[in-house]
Order: structure tokens, then sequence, then C-alpha cells
């Protein structure tokens, strides 16, 4: 205690039952600890990983399935305006395995370079780049395959999902593979786009910003209900948009559902509205009521035959 303090009432001590002792450091010490190897110590071994051999894949966890099944397969597609997180944050990480979980699915999460340094449309291409490893899997063509993969996957049932930004790149994803084709043995059955990036009619700074080569607001890839003709190659059947009733984008969210649902794709398109929430509010609160809920809505679009 200094001495501008010394009227003020001081604090009793939160242990008072332990003794007092001179705080040391380890300078102070005149016979500081040495480490000592126990006998008993089995020595270190080098990991596979760390020695440039891929370590074996971990069994699966005991489901509710036959051992036979191969599950289906989720790829999904982190959000952060284009410009930040990480399909290895503890965000992101945590809700794509708790997601897989509850879904009985595999998951492939991307990571993809972030704008400004790596402008638009380099996340496209780095996610499409996924795409085509996970079709080289399914129809056998990849030299050095994921044995994870091979062994669980059911390519016949795979699908994109991702939020905000991500959302968009899901989209996109699943446009290019309706306009270029992904190849045999991989087929997208749906999409899920939670709280997705979309523009409209107005100049979007931040697209601008991360995307320098854009038409503007009738860029398809910000805006997919400025090309009807290219929304409706939508690679996929079905199709889930959420939106969030405190979310800024809530509107262009509702109107890329309309948008979708009157062009002349083939497909069927559901949207969930969550009342009262912010933008990926299921990402900082996972355990409210209304994230579960939304868990729920989008694991039973998953598991639909």
């Amino acid at each position: 205690m200094n001495k501008s303090s010394a009227n003020s009432k001081s604090l009793p001590s939160p242990l008072p039952h332990l003794p007092k002792r001179p705080c040391r450091t380890i300078q102070d010490n005149p016979n500081p600890p040495t480490l000592r190897r126990s006998p008993n110590r089995r020595p270190i071994q080098r990991l596979p990983h760390l020695a440039g051999k891929r370590p074996p894949p971990p069994p699966l966890p005991p489901q509710n399935h036959p051992p036979h099944r191969k599950l289906p397969l989720l790829i999904y597609i982190h959000g952060g305006a284009f410009s930040i997180e990480s399909a290895f944050s503890p965000l992101y990480h945590h809700y794509v395995t708790s997601l897989a979980a509850a879904a009985n699915v595999l998951a492939v999460s991307i990571e993809y370079r972030l704008a400004p340094e790596h402008p638009v449309p380099a996340c496209y291409d780095d996610s499409w780049s996924v795409l085509q490893w996970v079709t080289r899997h399914a129809n056998g063509s990849i030299p050095d395959p994921d044995p994870w993969l091979v062994d669980h996957a059911d390519f016949t049932r795979v699908f994109l999902a991702g939020d905000s930004a991500g959302a968009n790149i899901a989209h996109n994803m699943a446009v290019r593979a309706g306009v270029d084709g992904l190849g045999s043995g991989l087929k997208i059955m749906g999409v899920v786009l939670v709280q997705p990036f979309f523009g409209n009619d107005e100049i979007d700074k931040l697209w601008m910003l991360i995307c320098p080569e854009t038409s503007g607001i009738n860029d398809p890839r910000l805006n997919p209900a400025a090309d009807p003709g290219l929304l409706a190659k939508l690679g996929c059947t079905r199709v889930l948009v959420c939106v969030a009733g405190k979310d800024h984008l809530r509107e262009r969210g509702w109107s890329y559902y309309e948008a979708l649902r009157k062009s002349e794709w083939g497909g069927s398109v559901e949207i969930e509205e969550t009342e009262g929430e912010p933008h990926v509010f299921h990402l900082f609160d996972p355990a409210c009521e209304k994230a579960r809920t939304l868990m729920k809505r989008v694991v039973s679009f998953m598991n639909q035959d």
C-alpha cells in the first residue's frame, strides 16, 4: 500500500489460513532446482506426420448406423466478410464439429485465402480446388487419397454449407458445379446458406474493396438475382436459406430466396427465419435455445432422404 492510500481500509487476505512466505524468483535462488530424467521415462518418439508420413485416421465414434454404411459429406465454408476468420479458428472448428456430430456426417472445412491481400476471386478459386480434390476421391483419380474420405464418405450425398461470406462462396460453388460440372462420382444434394452475404440494388462498399474487378451491383457473384439464367443453373436439388430477424443482411437473404423460387431452377428452396437475433448469433452463443433450434433445422435438412 502506498502513502496516498494509507487511510483506505485494507481487505482481508483471501487465504488467511496459509502462512505468509517471501516471494523468491529463480534468479534470487542460490540453489535453483534442476531437471532430472526419470529412469523409467520412455524415449520420445517422432510423430509420423513430422517424419513426412500421414498419421492414420482416428476411428469413427460409435453412431446409430450400420458399420458398413458410409456417411454423407459436409463441405463447410467459413464466414468473416471474405477477410477474417479461418477454418482452424476455435469459433468455426467448434461449430463445424458440433454440426457434423449432430447430423452424423463427415466434414471438410475449407481454408481459403483472405482479402484484401488476396482479392476475390481467390476465395472462389481455393474453394473450387477443394471441390475438385473431393471429386478426385469420389472417382478414384487422386494419386494420394485421404483414407478417411475413401473409407467413410458417401460421395453421392454431399452438402455445401456456409455462413455469411461463406454462404456466398457456397452458392457460387454450386453455380459453378452446375455450369462446369464436377465430374463423375460426386453429387451435391443440397446447399445450406446461413445468413448469406449477398448484394442488392445498392453499392456495397466492402465488396468494392475486396473485389476490384467487380462489375458492381449487377455482379451475379454478389447479387445472384441480377442473372436469373445463371441462378437457374444451380448444381443441386435442394437449398435451405437461414436468416435472422435483426441481421442487416436479412432482406438480402429473403431476396435471394424469392429470386431462386421464381427462377427456372428445378429444385426446392426453403427458408428459415430466427426472430430477434443478430448476424451469426449461433456462432457467438451456440448454447442458446435459438441456436440449438437452428442447428436442428440444418441437421433435419441434411438428414432428409
